[in-house]
């Protein structure tokens, strides 16, 4: 090699160097979220759990909670968020266009989905799997659902699996299709259907919520699909998915070596390097993401780790009463496993 070529091949090296030591940029849409003061995010038109609001216009929910999680990492007030209902049908169009920043909407990742749309999937914050409610009585099966009408929403996962799922089984369903879910849910109850079908949680929420009688009513042990469930944002900007994706990593994280909401100002002070390393006690990951070393200290000290979100939306202790099962920590049986921030 020619001392030109060294010589050259050594500028490359620095320049490199240069670049990986940069801070980043925070990129266009975390520009437009700044200048307007406002995270604008998403959310279900009415999902117990996940995205509700109460009768002062309050959102609450798991999805809720994961778009206060990023406006506190990069507004730090987790209070700035401007919340926009999606239908089924709606939900990638407001996406698309820019009418809302991040999509948090029990949503359900698919290869034609991340392909086909110009979107990203953020990660998975609720393992899911679709199932069946039905009144209480003969059926305990979903194939004793034979020549049965089913309620379902169009434009979502649900109707298609049922399709397959009736095919598969030989089981004649008649699904019967509702593009809003109000209208869907409205129709099961009334039984002009003698089951509804979407995602487990989906189902526990709706008894919850709607059912005259919750005890009434009983969601079949079948699950047919695999559901899951995340935020998505658009393609085209990898500065605000980084930031989108690591907020997420980072609730997952903060449960794993055990950071909550009350004691995270506390565990700035711990001697565990990756704990120090996450606060912004002893390293700066902020810089990687366009954002200052307290970023993730802010989220969780907004909402709580993810085990947190998951208790007070969603567990035991609420009126869904969904056990932890697949959304537990991989070291305790599940599969919530967070990529290492460091």
């Amino acid at each position: 090699m020619s001392f030109k070529s060294l010589k050259l091949t050594a500028s490359i090296v620095a320049a490199m160097a240069t670049l990986a030591a940069a801070p980043a940029h925070a990129g266009k849409t975390l520009d437009a979220i700044k200048a307007r003061g406002q995270l604008v995010c998403g959310v279900n038109v009415g999902l117990a759990g996940f995205s509700a609001a109460d009768s002062s216009g309050a959102w609450t929910g798991m999805d809720v909670d994961y778009c206060k999680a990023v406006a506190a990492a990069v507004l730090g007030d987790a209070g700035k968020v401007k919340w926009v209902p999606l239908t089924a049908q709606q939900r990638f169009t407001a996406l698309q266009s820019g009418e809302v920043d991040v999509l948090s909407r029990n949503t359900t990742n698919t290869l034609s989905r991340d392909a086909s749309l110009g979107l990203n999937f953020v990660g998975v914050n609720y393992y899911d799997g679709q199932g069946f409610m039905v009144n209480k009585g003969k059926i305990t099966s979903a194939k004793q659902l034979k020549g049965a009408t089913v309620c379902v929403q169009s434009g979502t996962t649900t109707e298609k699996n049922l399709t397959d799922f009736s095919r598969a089984n030989g089981l004649n369903i008649k699904a019967v299709v509702f593009e809003k879910l109000e209208a869907s849910t409205g129709a099961y109850f009334s039984g002009r259907c003698q089951a509804y079908t979407t995602d487990a949680s989906g189902l526990a929420s709706i008894r919850a919520k709607e059912a005259k009688d919750p005890t009434a009513h009983v969601i079949l042990p079948d699950l047919i699909s695999k559901e899951p469930l995340g935020p998505m944002v658009r393609r085209g900007d990898d500065e605000f998915f980084a930031i989108s994706k690591w907020v997420l990593n980072g609730l997952i994280e903060a449960e794993e070596y055990g950071i909550t909401q009350a004691n995270v100002d506390e565990m700035k002070k711990s001697t565990d390097p990756q704990v120090g390393r996450m606060l912004g006690a002893t390293e700066d990951l902020g810089k990687h993401l366009g954002l200052d070393k307290e970023w993730l200290a802010r989220s969780i000290k907004a909402v709580g780790n993810y085990g947190e979100v998951f208790e007070r939306n969603a567990g035991p202790k609420t009126a869904l009463n969904l056990p932890r099962g697949k959304n537990a920590q991989w070291n305790k049986g599940g599969l919530m496993y967070a990529a290492p921030l460091r």
